[in-house]
C-alpha cells in the first residue's frame, strides 16, 4: 500500500470515529439550538449568531479567514464568505451551505425533544436543521477538518484551495444570494462547486447530483360576476367560474399528468442522460408513497419522469367557501399552478404561451399571473468534475455513487451555475423521508457516519489528483 493510500484509509477511519466517539452530534446540537428559522421576522439575531458565533470560529479553526456580508436586499439575513488558500497554483473549490431553517413547529413534533435539541431515537438524529442544512454542511467541515489534520501530520497541506459560502435565506428563497454572487464574483472564483444539500435517491445508496430542475410559479384566474348567486335560481343560466377554470387547466395538462402545451414540454431527453437514469427505481424506502407507474409522461420510466422531463402541477384550487359551502354559484375561482422543468426550456415567455394556448381553446377571459422562476441548470455527466467525484466515492464506499444529472427538486444552483460559471456536483447526505420541512424532521445516523468517510476520502483525493483535474482560476 502506498504512503498516499494509507494516509486516505487513516483519514476515512478518523472520520468514522468522529462520528462514533460523539463529536459530531456534539457540534450539530449546538448548530441545531441557535434558532435561524428565516421565515420568522424576528430570527435577525439568530441568523447572524449562526454565522458570527458559530461558523466563523469553525472555519477559522481550520486555517479559514471570514468575512460576514450584509444582504444586499435588506431585510434579508447575512452571508458568510471564507477561504483557506494554500497556493494560486492549486484549484480552489467553492462549497455551500445554509444555516436558515424553516419554521421550528415546535407543537407539532412528536419525536426526539422538539426542533431545537438533537435528539437520538434509534438511528434518527430528531431536529430542525439536522437534515436542511445544517447537518449536511457539519458533515462537509468535520470530513474536511479530519483530512486537514491527517495530512498536516505527514507534513502536507490539503493540496487544493477552499472557499465557504454560507447563506441565511435559502428557506425564504435565497433573497439577495445572485445580486450578492454578482457583487462577489471575484471572490468566490473558484474552478467547481463541491456541496451538499437534498436527499439521495435512496438512503443505501451514495448520489451524485449536477444541477437542479427549474421551478415557475403562478395563478390562474377566472372573476365571472361580483358575488354569489342561489344556484337554484340561477344554475343553467350563469357560468361557473369553478368549473371553467377547472376545465382550463385540462386543456394545460391532461387527466394523467400530461402536459398538452406544447411550448412547456422539453426537449429530447440527451443519449448521456437517459444513459445515467437506465435502471434507477426511485421509492421503496420506509415511510415514500407508492409510485404511480400510469401517471405522467407515457413511454417515459419513473426516473425519466422526475428527473429528466417537465411536469405541471395543481398546487391549490380555490372557488366558492370550501369550508363552508352554501347553495349559490361563487363569482370567481383561482388556482396556483406549479411547473417543474429541465434544461432546454424557454421559459422566458411562459405567461404568454399560457394565455395563447387557453385562447386557442376558448378560455381567453382566464387570467394567467406573473411567473416566478427559478431556473434550471445541469452539468453534463461526461464532465471531468463528475468523473472525478464518481471514482473517489466508489473507492470510498466499494460501489459507485447514483449519477442524477439533476436533482428533480430545485434549489438554488442556477447562482453557481449561471453567475459564477462553475461546473456543479453535489453530494447530498440525507434522504427522501427525512421529514424536511415538516415536524419530526431527522438525520440518519447511518447516513451521516457513511457520509463522513465518503467527504473524507472524496477532499483527500482531491489534494492527490489535484494537478489533473480542470481549472478555471489559473493565474
Amino acid at each position: 500500500m502506498s504512503v498516499s493510500s494509507a494516509g486516505r484509509e487513516q483519514a476515512v477511519a478518523a472520520a468514522a470515529r468522529h462520528f462514533d466517539d460523539g463529536h459530531f452530534v456534539r457540534d450539530l446540537a449546538r448548530r441545531v439550538a441557535i434558532r435561524t428559522e428565516s421565515q420568522n421576522p424576528a430570527s435577525g439575531p439568530a441568523l447572524s449568531a449562526y454565522l458570527h458565533d458559530e461558523m466563523v470560529p469553525s472555519l477559522g479553526a481550520l486555517g479559514f479567514t471570514s468575512q460576514v456580508h450584509p444582504n444586499p436586499e435588506p431585510p434579508y439575513g447575512p452571508l458568510l464568505v471564507a477561504q483557506r488558500i494554500e497556493s494560486a497554483d492549486l484549484p480552489t473549490v467553492l462549497m455551500y451551505g445554509h444555516g436558515d431553517v424553516i419554521r421550528g413547529q415546535d407543537a407539532s413534533w412528536t419525536q426526539g425533544a422538539g426542533p431545537w435539541t438533537v435528539a437520538a431515537d434509534g438511528e434518527r438524529l430528531y431536529g430542525r436543521g439536522t437534515a436542511d442544512n445544517k447537518g449536511q454542511h457539519s458533515i462537509n467541515i468535520a470530513a474536511l477538518a479530519q483530512v486537514l489534520a491527517a495530512r498536516q501530520a505527514s507534513g502536507r497541506g490539503l493540496g487544493f484551495n477552499v472557499k465557504w459560502l454560507i447563506e441565511t435565506g435559502e428557506e425564504t428563497g435565497s433573497p439577495g444570494l445572485a445580486a450578492f454572487c454578482s457583487e462577489q464574483r471575484d471572490a468566490l472564483a473558484a474552478d467547481a462547486l463541491i456541496a451538499s444539500d437534498g436527499p439521495r435517491m435512496r438512503r443505501d445508496r451514495p448520489t451524485l447530483f449536477l444541477g437542479s430542475r427549474g421551478v415557475a410559479n403562478f395563478d390562474l384566474s377566472l372573476t365571472c360576476r361580483a358575488g354569489g348567486h342561489h344556484s337554484g335560481n340561477w344554475g343553467g343560466l350563469l357560468r361557473n367560474p369553478g368549473v371553467v377554470l377547472a376545465n382550463a387547466i385540462a386543456c394545460l395538462v391532461d387527466g394523467r399528468g400530461r402536459i398538452l402545451v406544447d411550448a412547456l414540454r422539453p426537449p429530447p431527453i440527451p443519449a448521456n442522460v437517459r444513459a445515467a437514469l437506465q435502471g434507477l427505481v426511485f421509492g421503496g424506502d420506509p415511510g415514500d408513497p407508492e409510485v404511480d407507474t400510469d401517471w405522467g409522461e407515457p413511454g417515459l420510466t419513473p426516473a425519466e419522469r422526475v428527473i429528466a422531463w417537465n411536469t405541471l402541477e395543481v398546487l391549490a384550487y380555490r372557488t366558492g367557501n370550501p369550508d363552508f359551502p352554501v347553495n349559490a354559484i361563487p363569482p370567481s375561482a383561482k388556482a396556483t399552478m406549479h411547473m417543474r422543468f429541465v434544461v432546454g426550456t424557454d421559459v422566458t415567455q411562459l405567461r404568454e404561451h399560457v394565455r395563447a394556448h387557453l385562447s386557442a381553446h376558448g378560455f381567453g377571459d382566464v387570467e394567467v399571473g406573473e411567473a416566478t422562476v427559478m431556473n434550471a441548470t445541469r452539468l453534463d455527466p461526461d464532465d471531468a468534475w463528475v468523473r472525478f467525484a464518481q471514482r473517489s466515492i466508489e473507492r470510498s464506499t466499494g460501489e459507485p455513487p447514483v449519477l442524477l444529472p439533476n436533482l428533480g427538486g430545485s434549489l438554488p444552483n442556477d447562482v453557481f451555475a449561471d453567475i459564477l460559471g462553475l461546473p456543479t456536483v453535489w453530494v447530498p447526505h440525507s434522504y427522501a423521508a427525512c421529514s424536511q420541512h415538516a415536524p419530526d424532521e431527522h438525520l440518519l445516523a447511518p447516513v451521516a457516519r457513511q457520509a463522513l468517510e465518503l467527504m473524507a476520502g472524496l477532499f483527500w483525493d482531491l489534494g492527490d489528483e489535484a494537478a489533473s483535474l480542470p481549472r478555471r482560476t489559473q493565474r
